[in-house]
């Protein structure tokens, strides 16, 4: 009970953060912090709305139980290239903050979809 509550938890927290890192994505020009931080990373702003799409198509997949495993795994590599893109740009600060939001998907898959369905 307490492994699904938790589950339920962490699969809310992280399709919010993607509908919200789908949709800054999408106004990143009335965010100016967050356009620098990507164009530190060296990604072009053509790229912010793709990155919008994915964060939004992730945020979907996640709370469908069918596609559960799909999203959590798009998730992570999303999280992953945001660190590799860090790190080539020399930006460890942003690499270990991203540490955390590797870990929410990781454990989404360990902990499974928190409902079952026959």
């Amino acid at each position: 009970m307490i492994k699904n509550i938790v589950s339920l938890l962490l699969l809310l927290v992280s399709a919010g953060l993607n509908f919200s890192h789908g949709w800054g994505s999408f106004n990143y020009k009335k965010n100016p912090e967050s356009f620098k931080m990507m164009s530190e990373l060296g990604l072009a702003e053509w790229t912010m709305p793709m990155f919008g799409c994915m964060a939004m198509l992730v945020g979907v997949l996640l709370l469908i139980p069918k596609t559960f495993l799909i999203g959590n795994l798009l998730n992570a590599l999303s999280v992953v290239f945001i660190m590799a893109m860090a790190l080539r740009a020399g930006n460890i600060r942003i690499a270990l903050i991203e540490i955390p939001f590797l870990l929410i998907p990781l454990v989404l898959i360990w902990l499974k979809y928190p409902f079952k369905i026959k």
